[in-house]
């Protein structure tokens, strides 16, 4: 039995669209439209039980998952919503024990989502440049219990020299150049370790694509995840008027080597020394032709011999 104490985490649910995720306080109440609730009347009960408000409404005391951490969350960027989320642990199969490197924390949504996958024996890396946002996420992330399992530093990963981590399982890009920091994301990953890139618009999948190939990477996928909710009731279910919008493209891809470059024990992608070519063998010489033979001399015709010399006729005299 799951029982609520002093501190602990709590959504309190009327309907899909008014519910509210508190840390339990003695000494606070919730006011709402639909009455107010004090915090105390919670302690002691059992999680999927239910109070009432003073407007005899009643709400129900459930235990947050890491979807209503999300929908909940502070937002101070744009963030990556559960139907993107899900096929990103499923496609690059995120597990317990891995390290993952993230480029562009944000709000921290999509930090907190892996850190609840990866712990408690793997770890989160997140990088951003905006502290103003950083204090955000870690808001966030400390809001879910999550701290431990995730380092954040800030550091713009577009101009440092600096490999901050290495053999990476995973590597999520949420950037609006993803294609950027691909030579220096290759070079923390691991061999066949996953990249996932957050791309809003077509343009950004297309420059990914072209750049993904040019830095050996392959099984390319390019996504859009589309959900939609049925309003199910007896005799009249049907979509619900909830319209189906655009969050984002995910662009998916795995380390690979093409036979340009091969792996070093440091991690570092290096091109190997071409082997040089066997020197060619010099061609024979070519046998010198053998003299033709002097053509015989063509003997001299005989010489014609001298036709006879006519015979003259005397001729006759008449008296």
């Amino acid at each position: 039995m799951s029982i609520i104490k002093d501190k602990s985490p709590v959504l309190f649910f009327y309907n899909d669209s008014k519910k509210w995720l508190m840390n339990i306080s003695k000494k606070e109440e919730l006011h709402t439209h639909i009455g107010v609730l004090k915090h105390a009347d919670a302690i002691g009960k059992e999680y999927g039980s239910r109070l009432m408000t003073n407007k005899d409404k009643y709400v129900y005391l459930l235990e947050p998952t890491m979807y209503d951490y999300i929908m909940k969350i502070q937002h101070g960027t744009q963030i990556v919503y559960p139907k993107d989320l899900g096929y990103i642990a499923a496609r690059a199969g995120i597990q317990d024990g891995q390290k993952i490197l993230e480029i562009g924390t944000g709000s921290g949504s999509m930090t907190s989502f892996v850190a609840s996958i990866v712990k408690p024996r793997g770890h989160v890396y997140t990088f951003d440049v905006d502290e103003k946002f950083m204090k955000i996420a870690e808001k966030n992330i400390r809001r879910a219990g999550l701290s431990k399992y995730v380092t954040q530093t800030n550091l713009d990963l577009k101009t440092s020299k600096e490999i901050p981590v290495t053999e990476m399982d995973v590597a999520l890009i949420d950037l609006g150049d993803p294609w950027v920091v691909l030579p220096k994301v290759r070079q923390m990953l691991k061999g066949s370790g996953c990249i996932f890139a957050i791309c809003p618009t077509m343009n950004q999948l297309e420059k990914l694509t072209i750049a993904l190939i040019e830095n050996e990477f392959t099984d390319i996928e390019s996504t859009e995840h589309i959900i939609r909710t049925i309003a199910a009731r007896e005799g009249k279910t049907r979509h619900s008027f909830q319209g189906i919008g655009h969050t984002t493209y995910l662009c998916f891809a795995r380390k690979a080597f093409f036979g340009r470059k091969a792996k070093t024990t440091t991690g570092v992608d290096t091109a190997p020394k071409a082997k040089a070519a066997p020197k060619a063998k010099a061609a024979p010489k070519a046998k010198a032709a053998p003299k033709a033979k002097a053509a015989p001399k063509a003997k001299a015709a005989p010489k014609a011999k001298a036709a006879p010399k006519a015979k003259t006729t005397k001729k006759s005299t008449t008296n």
